[in-house]
């Protein structure tokens, strides 16, 4: 096992500080044709640096039997790219200069370089992602906050994917004490639309990070993409809720890949979204039902305490603006809003309000609707479960 910290120290290329000429030369020579992470990394190694390389390409590919000559992205392409990120606040990190993340630079084939909006030096503390499903239950939520706050409270970045559900929630509760969001399109793109506000406030408050350019609007191919840099920024991922098929469980699999320890959440054997976590479980990943659970375990890795520093808040440091409205009758969609947010697993009415954003009175028209429909069943006054 690598010492307390390592990761922290270490990164697989020589890393010094760039001027303004060497950035721009990293960037052409990573946007050239068929120069990937690997050629990037050899490249740098071999000619010392990016403006020698560049220089070397189309003798290299000549030798190489190219046919015709290699595409070497013009320079004013290059620096109208670094602009767009100096207009919207992003900085670029290249593997060979210091702020890369440690951790992600010492997986294979690391992204050459990172777009960062926020925070940057969030990107060098010892970091876990919490990463679940988009349509979480209350009872997933209310574990998200638990395990984001006291995870961030013993000084860990949280990391996850800027998704709607277990992603926001973790983002939410952890702003305040450091929050990374690794998005699939550009640092400036805001995706999910009713994210809106959550992605400015991480963008000045906690990091915003992303391997592609500025504007660059993602494609389902690129969530995979995204969801290895989340498995790699962190030491250890956090899984709570997750269906048989779903994405997190393609970050969960870059964590084993990465060598990183993976947590899951069981959750009740009925609930489809914890047919993913009970199979991790199943497979080898590590039981985790409170944050000191994750905490003892990292602690000789990270080197933090596995203590955290203030008692776990029950509900998110950070929630954006709501405007009150009056309580109303509940339609059909009110209704699938609750049963959404339900599960086999008992769960008290105040997470259900929470996660729902309905009026209490709403909510209670709608848990007696279905009481009398048979499709839920309480236990004592404030808790309740869905019938399977």
């Amino acid at each position: 096992m690598p010492e307390p910290g390592s990761l922290f120290t270490a990164a697989p290329l020589p890393q010094a500080p760039l001027d303004d000429a060497q950035r721009l030369a990293c960037l052409r020579l990573i946007r050239s044709e068929n120069v990937g992470p690997v050629t990037f990394r050899q490249l740098i190694n071999h000619y010392g640096g990016a403006e020698p390389a560049l220089a070397a390409l189309p003798e290299l590919a000549r030798r190489g039997g190219r046919g015709r000559p290699i595409r070497i992205t013009p320079r004013a392409d290059a620096e109208r790219e670094l602009e767009r990120a100096r207009n919207i606040g992003a900085v670029p990190i290249f593997t060979i200069e210091p702020g890369y993340p440690p951790a992600l630079a010492s997986i294979e084939q690391p992204p050459p370089l990172l777009y960062v909006r926020g925070v940057t030096s969030l990107l060098a503390r010892p970091a876990i992602a919490i990463v679940g499903s988009r349509q979480s239950s209350a009872a997933g939520l209310k574990l998200t906050r638990q395990f984001a706050s006291g995870l961030a409270a013993a000084g860990y970045a949280i990391v996850s994917g800027l998704a709607r559900g277990i992603d926001a929630a973790a983002h939410e509760t952890s702003l305040e004490r450091g929050t990374i969001a690794v998005v699939a399109g550009g640092v400036d793109i805001v995706y999910p639309p009713e994210n809106a506000a959550l992605h400015a406030a991480i963008g000045e408050q906690g990091a915003i990070v992303s391997e592609m350019p500025p504007g660059f609007v993602p494609r389902g191919r690129d969530f995979p993409r995204r969801n290895r840099i989340i498995a790699g920024v962190a030491l250890g991922i956090v899984v709570i809720e997750a269906a048989r098929r779903s994405g997190t469980l393609v970050t969960a699999r870059y964590a084993v890949e990465h060598g990183r320890d993976v947590f899951a959440v069981p959750g009740h054997p009925l609930d489809p979204r914890a047919e993913g976590t009970n199979g991790l479980l199943k497979s080898g990943a590590i039981i985790a039902t409170e944050p000191a659970d994750v905490l003892t375990h990292m602690a000789p890795l990270s080197g933090l305490s596995p203590h955290p520093s203030f008692a776990e808040p029950d509900v998110a440091p950070w929630e954006p603006a709501i405007t009150a409205e009056p309580p109303h009758l509940p339609g059909e969609t009110d209704r699938n809003r609750v049963l959404d947010a339900l599960g086999p697993a008992p769960v008290d009415i105040d997470a259900v309000a929470r996660e729902t954003g309905l009026p209490a009175r709403t909510i209670n028209v709608i848990l007696m609707e279905l009481e009398l429909a048979g499709r839920i069943c309480r236990q004592g006054n404030q808790l309740v479960a869905r019938i399977a």
